[in-house]
């Protein structure tokens, strides 16, 4: 790990054997733990933790007060917005000592996830897919997918943009921002 190919506030606290690419920056009092990996212009807000065996694509965003803990995974162009909340344990007991029986969470590519939403673990959010703010995900949800609500519901399908797909009787949608097409196939998105 070479210090100069990131940026990290005098408060935060680098572990020791974790992995951090060039161009990422980490802010005010955050703690990279050991055994990490965060890649390439990364930007780490204020008062975040990534835990140990966390593997952060290129290019992720997370705002503040966001705990990733051991089991997650975000891809490539990830954004995780302020005081979002991953577990990693189905059914936690301060009495029983579950470490080992992490569950596994994947966070493809380009996905969104809007303020205080919580990801329960053990699940796979698909590329792109949109979480609303506040929402509460303890299932799989698909790519392009546009879910709300406590417990999540899909209401539509989004954009690599980041813009709601409106699909029309050949099934077909256009991102007003890109001009890029989308397919809707037996309740699955496709980019043209």
């Amino acid at each position: 790990m070479n210090k100069q190919d990131f940026f990290a506030h005098e408060t935060a606290v680098i572990d020791e054997g974790c992995s951090i690419g060039e161009g990422t920056k980490i802010w005010h009092f955050s703690h990279i733990m050991p055994n990490c990996r965060i890649g390439r212009k990364c930007n780490i807000g204020q008062n975040v933790v990534v835990s140990p065996e966390v593997v952060l694509g290129n290019n992720v965003k997370v705002q503040n007060n966001v705990s990733i803990y051991t089991g997650v995974t975000c891809e490539d162009d990830v954004f995780l917005g302020p005081s979002m909340v991953f577990t990693n344990v189905i059914n936690p007991r301060s009495g029983v000592n579950r470490r080992g029986q992490y569950a596994k969470t994947i966070v493809k590519k380009g996905v969104s996830i809007g303020a205080n939403s919580t990801i329960v673990c053990g699940i796979t959010l698909g590329e792109y897919a949109f979480i609303g703010a506040g929402t509460v995900v303890i299932k799989d949800v698909p790519a392009y997918g546009l879910v709300v609500g406590n417990p999540a519901k899909q209401i539509g399908w989004m954009s690599e943009f980041g813009q709601r797909l409106i699909f029309d009787d050949t099934h077909k949608a256009k991102c007003e921002e890109s001009g890029d097409w989308y397919q809707l196939e037996g309740g699955k998105v496709i980019k043209l």
